[in-house]
């Protein structure tokens, strides 16, 4: 079933509110197995080390290529469930849905265009273009169909109307050419309940290398509670992202959200890991997933960075469990956990009715 429903009729819970599961997807193909066996099984290391942490707290459906069940058998944790239908690619945050809620608490499922982060010459996408109504299909969910090309990992809602967005993805030539600010914002306001649109410049400088989104913002801000708003700081100066931080958390300060409140500013500083032999890094610990009762953080094998990380996190989602996840073998391949899960939100749940600590209810 396909609805479009009037302005208003859906908005977008934040991820701190409950949860009925994660959406994940296998890496079955292409340069995210990358060029050796051993590549292969590090990148399905990697996915199943996330599924782990997210199914220790909430039910985790792993969406599986046909040619890759067995390998996902063999790797998965206990208690994942499986759906096989055939995928491009795993970054599900991007290629699958974004879960919506309607006023009456029925669920919803924003099927975007999807086209390979703007005709990336690298992405195929025959099959990523139908996942996100496959999704919809198994999860139960109303269809919420729109024309516009965008991802999930390049918004962050606080679920009361407020948005985080960069020019560079939902105003992208390759993605939307001929639409303007405004019309980005309509859409959004159609499909996800947005009010106010906060638009960030640009992402962090490794994401607009070959294998990047060119500036999703779920790497550079997040929201961690109604009015406050982590963000990415690398404080090295000779990195090109110090620049990048230090606008962003400038901007921001002087930012006010959909109910006229003035942002706080968390900055979260990057890990000590500044380059890797193709240039500056992009490690953040803003990808992380908020689950029920807790957060899955990336880690990047920096005790000290790790933890400052965590404490910060811990702070920022009161009474949450904080588990780290090494993301190292993800950035390599373009993203981080935030990239390859998919929340689904609890149905009956309206969308203003969150928890303190987003227990299942």
């Amino acid at each position: 079933m396909t609805g479009s429903g009037p302005s208003g009729a859906w908005r977008m819970p934040a991820e701190w509110s409950p949860h009925a599961r994660t959406w994940m997807a296998w890496p079955s193909a292409g340069y995210t197995l990358g060029d050796s066996a051993q590549d292969a099984e590090r990148a399905r290391g990697a996915w199943a080390a996330v599924a782990a942490a997210v199914v220790a707290f909430e039910p985790v459906t792993m969406v599986v290529d046909p040619g890759s069940v067995a390998d996902a058998e063999r790797h998965l944790p206990p208690g994942v469930e499986v759906l096989v239908t055939p995928i491009d690619d795993a970054w599900i945050r991007d290629s699958g849905p974004s879960f919506v809620l309607g006023a009456d608490g029925r669920l919803g499922a924003v099927d975007w265009v999807f086209n390979g982060w703007g005709g990336q010459a690298w992405a195929s996408w025959e099959h990523d273009a139908q996942l996100a109504r496959t999704v919809a299909g198994a999860a139960g969910a109303e269809v919420v169909a729109s024309p516009m090309v965008h991802e999930g990992g390049g918004i962050h809602v606080d679920g009361e109307g407020t948005a985080l967005v960069t020019r560079t993805v939902q105003l992208d030539e390759g993605r939307n050419p001929g639409w303007s600010a405004a019309d980005v914002e309509a859409e959004l306001a159609r499909t996800l309940g947005v009010e106010r649109a906060i638009w960030l410049p640009r992402g962090l400088t490794r994401d607009y290398d070959e294998f990047g989104t060119r500036g999703h913002v779920d790497i550079v801000a997040t929201f961690a509670s109604p009015g406050v708003v982590l963000v990415h700081d690398q404080q090295d100066p000779a990195h090109p992202d110090h620049e990048v931080s230090r606008t962003t958390i400038e901007q921001l300060r002087g930012e006010r959200d959909a109910r006229g409140r003035l942002l706080e500013v968390v900055p979260v500083p990057a890990p000590a890991c500044t380059h890797d032999d193709d240039g500056p890094v992009d490690y953040s610990y803003i990808n992380h997933l908020v689950v029920n009762g807790g957060v899955v953080l990336c880690a990047f094998g920096e005790p000290e960075a790790d933890e400052r990380a965590a404490e910060i996190v811990r702070g920022a989602y009161t009474g949450r469990t904080v588990v780290g996840v090494d993301a190292r073998e993800l950035f390599a391949r373009g993203g981080g956990v935030h990239c390859i899960t998919q929340q689904q939100p609890a149905a009956g749940v309206g969308p203003g009715a969150v928890t303190s600590s987003g227990a299942p209810r």
